[in-house]
């Protein structure tokens, strides 16, 4: 079988308080945020959310939406347009190559 390699940035390390501590937000809105569809943390066996470093990048982007007016549905929206235009950026570096 197959191992599948997960970033460290990727792995899930950060308990939900630990994150919301470092983010600047309180636990509730990163279970709203998940529940808009803004991010999806990794679970423990258990069922326990973990959260990593690019979920934090994640959440700190949300936090910089939000305070510029942005409510959760446009970021999400947001979100996904940058996600897509980073594809496409590297599979242009790609072809340029």
């Amino acid at each position: 079988m197959e191992k599948t390699t997960i970033s460290s940035s990727a792995r899930g390390v950060y308990s939900i308080a630990v994150a919301a501590e470092l983010v600047g937000v309180g636990e509730q809105a990163l279970r709203l945020y998940e529940r808009k569809g803004l991010l999806e943390p990794s679970r423990t066996s258990g069922g326990t959310r973990r959260y990593s470093e690019d979920d934090l990048s994640v959440l700190r982007r949300v936090v910089e939406l939000l305070d510029a007016g942005v409510n959760l549905v446009g970021a999400r929206h947001v979100l996904e347009l940058e996600a897509a235009n980073r594809l496409l950026r590297s599979q242009l570096d790609e072809l340029m190559s």
